[in-house]
């Protein structure tokens, strides 16, 4: 079954005093260290450049971010808004407020936005691996009651007022959602913009597709290409689920091989990808003759289930059942932004307090 919340288009306008308690626009705090992120080294001169993606470059200069120039295809954005729910392993509506607004007023603008909810969908791979999101699930339960529990629906609700379509689809996880929407999109014409800190996207990166990541250490967006990946890897992003499956994703609870086989590691892992092209090439080859040193060589022999295993578990999946609209990729109407975003940090900071009141009359 597929659930999509239908945007309104109210046009009030706009005000932009927004509660001090979080506000919708920050800007970019430019440091004097040069810091390394994600293997990509973000400058600290008061003007540099980075690399957009698509051919053109984004210029910083004093704080001031000016989008990247635009070609001939025009871009989706696939916004994944549950990680952005968090706050480390804490559900946070603050921390969906921040992100949210900052994306809105600062990356996506008036571009077409689609936003995938989802994470219930997991239950085939928690079942090859119990610890698959683990401290998701259990935080994920918690959501599910109480006042946290009208949590989502306040979330779909702003989300709604802003004029984004939420999809969700049950049995499904919205990353396999977006994996799918993401090739009828490209079909279609467009470029892509995938808005997450899941390393699982990564795997979807070309020349057409790129993602914007939340940087918590400099509060801003920002985004991650195929020529970033090149840089960091040193191979394509073809290679980057291979990878995974020998040393692991931390993230979603899925462990590598290094405790099968100590020694064996990134570097390793990386140079046999790169060499045999896929996991499954490699673990093939393996199995008839030498491919590296005899730790290596026992440990893909004697685990290749194993790291099959982890193959199904952090392959995405491009072929759920639902199908691109139209009106999804329409310019959109960002009228109402500005009055939704400070309303809702409007009522966080009221929340906040009457939460701190509720606890000081108890303690006292």
């Amino acid at each position: 079954m597929v659930e999509v919340a239908v945007p309104t288009r109210v046009h009030i306008t706009p005000f932009l005093s927004v509660s001090s308690y979080l506000p919708i626009c920050r800007k970019i705090v430019v440091t004097k260290v040069a810091r390394k992120i994600s293997g990509v080294v973000a400058s600290s001169s008061s003007t540099f450049s980075t690399s957009s993606g698509f051919g053109s470059k984004q210029k910083v200069d004093d704080g001031q971010v000016l989008l990247p120039k635009k070609t001939s295809k025009k871009r989706v954005f696939f916004l994944d808004v549950n990680p952005l729910c968090y706050e480390g392993s804490k559900p946070s509506l603050q921390s969906f407020a921040h992100w949210v607004s900052l994306f809105f007023n600062q990356v996506s603008l008036s571009d077409p936005v689609i936003v995938v909810d989802g994470e219930r969908g997991s239950e085939h791979r928690r079942q090859l691996l119990p610890s698959y999101k683990a401290h998701r699930w259990k935080f994920l339960r918690q959501f599910s009651k109480g006042h946290v529990g009208r949590s989502h629906g306040v979330i779909t609700n702003v989300l709604r007022k802003c004029n984004v379509p939420v999809i969700k689809i049950e049995g499904h996880e919205a990353d396999d959602v977006i994996a799918t929407l993401v090739g009828q999109v490209l079909q279609s014409g467009y470029r892509v913009v995938i808005a997450s800190p899941d390393k699982d996207f990564k795997q979807l990166l070309s020349e057409d597709v790129q993602l914007v990541i939340p940087l918590e250490e400099l509060e801003r967006w920002s985004f991650y290409t195929l020529k970033h990946y090149m840089a960091q890897y040193n191979c394509d992003p073809c290679c980057d689920l291979s990878l995974r499956c020998i040393v692991g994703d931390q993230a979603d609870g899925v462990p590598g091989i290094q405790h099968l086989a100590p020694g064996f590691g990134q570097k390793t892992a990386l140079k046999l990808i790169k060499k045999h092209g896929s996991l499954e090439n490699l673990l093939k080859t393996a199995a008839v003759r030498t491919v590296g040193r005899q730790y290596a060589q026992d440990a893909l022999t004697k685990h290749a289930d194993y790291l099959r295993r982890n193959y199904e578990i952090l392959s995405l999946r491009r072929d759920v059942d639902i199908r691109l609209r139209e009106e999804w990729l329409v310019k959109r109407d960002t009228s109402n932004d500005s009055r939704t975003l400070s309303n809702f940090f409007k009522f966080l900071e009221e929340t906040q307090k009457f939460s701190h009141y509720n606890v000081s009359v108890s303690n006292g």
